[in-house]
């Protein structure tokens, strides 16, 4: 096979980016720091027929995007983001679903002298099984141990590394002694684009319960805002209505002014007891409906435990 020359492999490169921007309305931006051939292999493997994976030099994906940018400015949004050791991931399908193929695709790595910490990494109260000749570097990591039977034994649980710090040579040594890979390394994504929009990752943790939730909590606001300043909208109108209707009430309690449902109120305000039989019939009614879950969930043990009881076995057997 004869390989192409630089020029025609920039020119190749140039295109695929564009079709794949063109064709695809969604992608990842995604570090691929401390990620290895095989790995990214695999990761291609496991998305194949939901995305593709485009790796490149960012001065060239910087120069394919502007040279697009008469045909779609909305790929400006991506420039900013083009910094380190990041490529693309493009799909079609939806994000979350791809999202979780890239983040179970992590292997576990040693921990190297150097290296930025991920993750917190802790080390749990333990008999390490090492001899005492290896007491130095715990005691340089000022960690509390005793010898248990010929064996070093960490009497508590220390936290080594926190994330975002530099792993010295007695940690990675450390670690490495007890066998330990504390690190996982994969695609990291790092940035979404969606149709034109570039939004964080964690925007795709967002459910339509969380929607939900905030926007009921903006219609509380509104309404509590509208009737602080006596201003009637859509979210306050059911609140003045019901203020009304209290008042209503009040002033019917107070003065002989007679209306349908007034008039309930004013009996009940004479002689309390003509309505004790409602509210003694109510409570069982109230206890009846709790009770009901209850007994329908027993009843469905009952029948699993006869089921059990047969054993499998027929009249005849």
């Amino acid at each position: 096979m004869v390989k192409e020359d630089r020029g025609t492999w920039k020119s190749n490169y140039f295109v695929k980016l564009i079709n794949h921007l063109d064709e695809f309305p969604k992608c990842f931006i995604v570090g691929v720091d401390n990620v290895g051939s095989k790995q990214m292999q695999q990761i291609r493997m496991a998305l194949r027929g939901s995305a593709e994976v485009l790796m490149g030099k960012n001065t060239m994906i910087r120069k394919a995007i502007r040279g697009h940018l008469d045909n779609n400015s909305a790929l400006e949004k991506i420039l900013p983001h083009i910094r380190g050791n990041v490529g693309f991931v493009f799909t079609k399908m939806d994000l979350s679903e791809v999202r979780e193929i890239i983040l179970n695709n992590k292997v576990a790595a040693p921990a190297k002298a150097g290296a930025i910490a991920p993750c917190d990494v802790s080390i749990p109260a333990q008999n390490t099984g090492l001899g005492p000749e290896k007491t130095s570097f715990f005691q340089a990591l000022a960690i509390p141990t005793k010898i248990a039977r010929g064996t070093i034994e960490i009497l508590n649980e220390v936290k080594l590394l926190k994330a975002g710090d530099k792993v010295g040579m007695s940690e990675a040594t450390l670690l490495n002694m007890l066998n330990v890979s504390p690190f996982t390394y994969g695609l990291a994504i790092q940035q979404v684009y969606d149709s034109g929009t570039v939004f964080t990752p964690a925007i795709l943790d967002i459910t339509d319960d969380d929607l939900r939730v905030r926007f009921m909590q903006g219609v509380t606001n509104l309404s509590c805002v509208s009737l602080a300043i006596g201003y009637p909208t859509v979210a306050s109108v059911p609140h003045l209505v019901v203020n009304g209707f209290k008042n209503l009430l009040a002033i019917a309690a107070s003065t002989d002014i007679e209306f349908k449902e007034a008039k309930e109120m004013k009996e009940f305000l004479k002689d309390p007891s003509k309505f004790a039989s409602i509210v003694a019939a109510a409570a069982p009614a109230a206890t009846q409906a709790a009770a009901a879950p209850a007994a329908a969930k027993e009843e469905k043990k009952e029948d699993s435990d006869a089921s059990d009881d047969d054993m499998g076995f027929g009249l005849f057997d």
